[in-house]
């Protein structure tokens, strides 16, 4: 006899209030919050940056599958099918059948990318899955301030009709990158994707103010929100409020109270 528990599965996101809009996330799980802080200390390098970014983006892919993935009804013989007919799991799974592409956003992007792509190859039918690949890099003026982006090259795999895109970048700073990119995929790449899915550590208002005047229709997620230089009557205030007052951003573009430059620290290269 079907057991009707598990037919219909709740999900809810444990999240933030804010004012930016139904498409923006900001998670509220204190073990990751506590694991992210440790990641963003000063005193924290390898082996132990990659270790964190690889367990964060871990629970945070699995957060967005939750939410945003469909879901299929099965049933599916368990060991003990050969002892008796009751044997049978019935419920709701993740529906296997959905194409997803994880884009590495290089270089902070690399490993997030390749922890996103290997949990939806055991999570969806892997020959579904790709990751594409862009190398792009921030235009900066004589005083170091972000002006642009610029891609220096990139591997995509195939179209995106019907697809999960998914854009695992651990910072969202200015916003000015991961447009860019997106834009290169609606313009350039053929198909319609299903959702397009920002997943991020650390996003500023700065950020999330470009990113939802320019794709609105983009759904981002992050661990936190900073907005570390913002004047003192927005602390305390739900985070959109004040959007206009809400600064996260340094005049060299670095997130504050942040964890200092991602792309760097992961790959031990400071230039």
């Amino acid at each position: 006899m079907r057991d009707s528990l598990y037919e219909s599965i709740p999900f809810q996101r444990n999240e933030l209030e804010h004012r930016y809009g139904a498409n923006v996330h900001l998670l509220a799980n204190p073990f990751l919050l506590s694991q992210l802080a440790t990641l963003c200390a000063k005193g924290t390098y390898q082996p132990q940056v990659n270790r964190l970014v690889a367990l964060l983006y871990s629970d945070l892919v699995k957060t967005v599958i939750n939410a945003e993935f469909p879901r299929k009804a099965a049933a599916i013989p368990t060991r003990m099918v050969d002892h008796t007919p009751q044997g049978i799991y019935q419920g709701e799974v993740v529906d296997p059948e959905v194409r997803a592409v994880t884009v590495n956003i290089a270089r902070a992007g690399t490993l997030p990318s390749q922890v996103t792509y290997d949990l939806l190859n055991v999570t969806l039918s892997p020959q579904l899955v790709r990751q594409d690949h862009i190398i792009m890099s921030r235009e900066i003026d004589a005083a170091e301030k972000v002006v642009g982006s610029n891609i220096g090259g990139a591997k995509i795999g195939g179209d995106i009709d019907d697809a999960f895109v998914l854009f695992p970048d651990p910072m969202g700073a200015t916003g000015g990158s991961l447009s860019t990119a997106i834009r290169m995929y609606k313009e350039k790449v053929p198909g319609r994707p299903r959702r397009i899915l920002c997943l991020h550590l650390i996003v500023t208002p700065e950020y999330l103010r470009r990113m939802t005047q320019d794709h609105p229709d983009a759904v981002i997620y992050a661990l936190r929100l900073d907005r570390g230089l913002s004047p003192p009557e927005v602390f305390g205030t739900a985070p959109g409020t004040f959007w206009e007052k809400e600064r996260g951003l340094d005049d060299r573009q670095y997130i504050v109270p942040g964890g200092g430059g991602f792309g760097e620290l992961m790959n031990n290269a400071y230039v």
